[in-house]
């Protein structure tokens, strides 16, 4: 724990050309419709998730999937890594047939003592570029976390609204989990392996990706203002989603009618994500 600020300014850097298959499969994988992604089309908001992504070994995984600890980000040795949320600014667009770089710099290392154990908070800055042009400018937050003992106190996850200006009923299944991990390169065991999650992890079912909830909440605005350009986007992972109930992704328009509040509200009715999105 001592030696993870080390880390604190590291840089990583990635070019790559990207190509028009990843954004048909996800479109396919989300039943959109009416777009044709080819050469110069942009990328919708946060499809930039399935590019840039660390390719390791098999052999160089971990237990649970994931890459084994080390290399960009520190080595936290806490088991349970979770994707807790994200700050997003799009300031042009990212274009299928382009080369595109992206710069990752760890800004912050974190370590708390929280109700469960230990904590270890990771924030990372990721700029993608198209040549001198920036594109998206995300700060991507990383909580790490020890198992949770069996004894250890459940905390009630906060009640989400019941009632909003527009909605979407989401029924998940094995195969959205797998397609979308298998877009982004993602190993994650408590995605795909169901014995592992509900013996080794103790959830209840898969758990639905947080980066493909906040997707899905996105892809609910992109439904309902089809010509509104997102220039924000935050969202805050706040409980767990899994495949053995439908969930629903919720909306609602601010007074300026330039910002929404979006949500995931789970079959219980516990507040999953939090989001809000400003569009021009």
């Amino acid at each position: 724990m001592d030696r993870l600020a080390d880390w604190i300014g590291r840089t990583e850097t990635r070019t790559e050309w990207i190509a028009p298959f990843p954004a048909k499969a996800l479109a396919a994988t989300l039943d959109c419709s009416g777009t044709e992604y080819g050469e110069d089309s942009e990328l919708p908001p946060l499809w930039h998730w399935m590019h840039f992504l660390p390719i390791y070994k098999l052999s160089e995984a971990g237990y649970d999937g994931h890459a084994a600890l080390g290399g960009f980000l520190p080595p936290v040795p806490l088991p349970r890594r979770m994707w807790a949320g994200s700050r997003l600014q799009f300031h042009a667009p990212l274009r299928i047939g382009h080369v595109l770089t992206k710069k990752s710099t760890v800004q912050s290392v974190i370590a708390k003592e929280g109700r469960s154990g230990p904590l270890v908070f990771i924030t990372v800055r990721h700029q993608i570029f198209d040549q001198d042009t920036l594109g998206i400018d995300e700060e991507h937050d990383i909580v790490y976390r020890q198992e949770p003992s069996p004894d250890a106190p459940v905390q009630k996850p906060l009640p989400a609204a019941e009632t909003s200006d527009f909605s979407r009923e989401i029924t998940p299944d094995p195969v959205l989990l797998f397609r979308y991990s298998a877009l982004t390169f993602n190993g994650h065991r408590i995605h795909y392996d169901r014995p592992f999650c509900t013996v080794s992890e103790g959830y209840s079912g898969l758990v639905v990706h947080g980066p493909l909830l906040a997707t899905l909440l996105l892809d609910l605005l992109r439904r309902e203002r089809p010509s509104a350009t997102v220039t924000g986007f935050e969202f805050r992972a706040l409980s767990p989603v899994f495949d053995n109930d439908p969930f629903s992704v919720h909306g609602a328009i601010g007074e300026d009618a330039k910002t929404y509040s979006l949500w995931v509200r789970r079959a219980d009715g516990a507040l999953a994500m939090k989001a809000e999105a400003r569009v021009i």
